[in-house]
């Protein structure tokens, strides 16, 4: 869908939990990619944070990324 935001994330990250019930609390919609699971994104995270695999790692529609970001820093970004 164009114009999803998209996170990275790990099953075992608190941080993602925290950030995606937050964003599920205000509507925002989101794809998740578990970097596990998948080694392009995995890849994909670890280019956008210096060679690490820090999540969670929010790709937005203009091809900007979040680093662990709050709530805030995301509905600023998305104009929520």
């Amino acid at each position: 869908m164009p114009g999803t935001v998209t996170m990275y994330s790990t099953t075992w990250c608190g941080y993602c939990r925290r950030l995606k019930s937050q964003m599920d609390r205000e509507g925002i919609t989101y794809e998740e990619v578990n970097i596990e699971l998948d080694p392009q994104s995995a890849a994909f995270v670890e280019k956008a944070n210096g060679g690490n695999q820090t999540v969670p790692t929010v790709l937005f529609p203009d091809g900007s990324t979040l680093t662990n970001p709050s709530l805030a820093q995301v509905k600023q970004k998305i104009g929520a």
